[in-house]
């Protein structure tokens, strides 16, 4: 009988345990939701990819404002420290201005593991190919909704300058992520992506001058500011 209330016991506290974990795995999931508001850049560091030592990215004002050269091939970045968040949502509300005309500028939203699995709001003038397709008058800039690869989609819309809300919605659908763009709370596009939770982000904020998304190298200095990056854990 002794044997009996013991095996009885350590079976009550194994379904204790065990009912526990996912409660605990949501609670830590969870515990990854984060709003930084640019008063400091703790929690981010750069990542440049350019052979310029200035960093270029400086608060003001409460605002994280990053700029490129004129006649350069300035990538100026920050990047979250950490590489750990997966499925929710991402939020930047970034400003987006007039750029030069046909300047190779990006103003940048995204999130990045490897150059294989990048998520990007890529937004500039557009070259002229782009604009006359897309109709874009004079003081409207072209964003691009990018998958890097598996798979590979670039999809540009045309959009005002001024601030925006830049989210990249991400579930999980069959294993893998399923992926939603929406600027300022409307969805743009979608898209079934081939690779799901093995693969987690770093969340970066960007200006550079990309060669994809002008006709001419930029003419001016250019610069986007950004007020808050959002992340929000769900399944």
């Amino acid at each position: 009988m002794r044997s009996y209330y013991l095996t009885l016991t350590l079976t009550c506290i194994c379904s204790v345990c065990f009912a526990q974990q996912p409660a605990n795995k949501v609670a830590t999931e969870k515990s990854l939701n984060k709003e930084w508001n640019f008063q400091s850049l703790d929690g981010w560091e750069y990542g440049h990819q350019d052979n310029n030592p200035d960093n270029q990215c400086v608060l003001e004002n409460g605002y994280l404002r990053i700029f490129t050269r004129a006649n350069s091939v300035d990538r100026k970045k920050v990047r979250t420290v950490d590489r750990i968040y997966t499925t929710g949502r991402y939020t930047w509300r970034t400003h987006i201005p007039q750029t030069g005309k046909g300047d190779r500028c990006s103003i940048g939203s995204w999130i990045y593991h490897d150059d294989q699995h990048e998520l990007d709001f890529e937004v500039g003038y557009g070259v002229d190919s782009v604009r006359r397709a897309l109709n874009a008058t004079p003081n409207e800039m072209i964003a691009y909704m990018t998958s890097q690869a598996y798979p590979f989609s670039c999809v540009p819309v045309k959009i005002q300058t001024g601030w925006h809300l830049f989210e990249i919605d991400l579930t999980l659908k069959d294993g893998n992520y399923h992926i939603t763009w929406l600027i300022d709370k409307e969805p743009r596009h979608q898209l079934q992506l081939q690779f799901g939770k093995e693969i987690a982000f770093h969340i970066f904020c960007s200006v550079e001058n990309l060669n994809f998304i002008g006709d001419r190298p930029a003419q001016q200095e250019n610069s986007g500011l950004f007020d808050f990056v959002r992340y929000e854990y769900h399944d």
